[in-house]
């Protein structure tokens, strides 16, 4: 299917691996010239190398995007702001009484406000060419009751409300603002995740036995597998394309069913 994205151009936060990486590539794929974000260098120009062998402009930048001016005019404009950046500020799955304030702090920035600063830089100059696309990626952990990291799941759930808010103000001015919801995918990030798991839980050494007990014992979803990257990717392209100019406000879950099993 032709997305219709050729020429476009887009920031994916947080692409320097995983998610963000496969969105990167996915948009590529469709024509979109990405301005590749991390915090790794290595990784980063990597990615930005698969981007270029779309036959596409790439253009790589790390730290904090806000003091990144050469990158944000990299292309003339962007017309597509994916808020991927995101995740725990601590990797031991605490117990909520055991995460400081400092650190819920830290976790707010990291997954709200970063996503809303980006929002405010970009966002006047998709109003000014009448057609623009901001696409948050939030996470099942912002569900109700999700039994995940209390402060993760609070910023993800302040993301959503955000775009809620965000696709009101800015309809009008030809310019949708959409989240993808994702269940576990498998990225490094939910490996350590799985692995910490398995050192609190006992679980064996099988990968697959385990992505089999997170799914149907510790996060019951149908589908009994974790999700793969280009899967959200995939769900990110289209709500980019102008196929969904009728799309605002939306959450597209793609989480193996896990909301249904709750």
């Amino acid at each position: 299917m032709d997305l219709k994205l050729k020429g476009k151009r887009a920031l994916v936060t947080g692409s320097s691996s995983g998610i963000g990486a496969a969105i990167a590539v996915a948009l590529a794929d469709e024509g979109v010239s990405v301005v590749v974000h991390g915090r790794d260098a290595g990784k980063a120009n990597a990615i930005g190398r698969q981007v270029e062998g779309r036959g596409v402009g790439a253009a790589v930048t790390l730290g904090d995007l806000t003091s990144d001016e050469a990158a944000l005019a990299a292309f003339g404009g962007i017309d597509i702001l994916v808020n991927c950046a995101g995740g725990v500020v601590r990797g031991d799955n605490p117990k909520w009484r055991d995460v400081t304030p400092k650190e819920w702090l830290t976790c707010f920035d990291f997954n709200v406000v970063a996503s809303i600063r980006m929002a405010q830089v970009l966002a006047p100059g998709m109003v000014e060419r009448g057609w623009g696309r901001i696409i948050n990626i939030s996470s099942v952990g912002g569900g109700r009751f999700s039994g995940m990291h209390l402060e993760y799941g609070s910023a993800k759930c302040a993301i959503e409300h955000v775009t809620g808010n965000l696709s009101k103000a800015l309809a009008r001015d030809g310019v949708t603002v959409n989240v993808v919801i994702p269940g576990t995918v498998l990225t490094p990030q939910s490996e350590r995740w799985i692995l910490t798991l398995r050192q609190q839980n006992g679980w064996s050494e099988d990968f697959a036995e385990n992505e089999r007990i997170y799914t149907s014992q510790f996060s019951p979803q149908p589908v009994p597998r974790l999700g793969r990257p280009e899967e959200i990717a995939a769900a990110v392209a289209f709500l980019a394309s102008p196929l969904s100019n009728y799309a605002t406000g939306a959450a597209l879950r793609v989480d193996g069913g896990s909301a249904s099993a709750r």
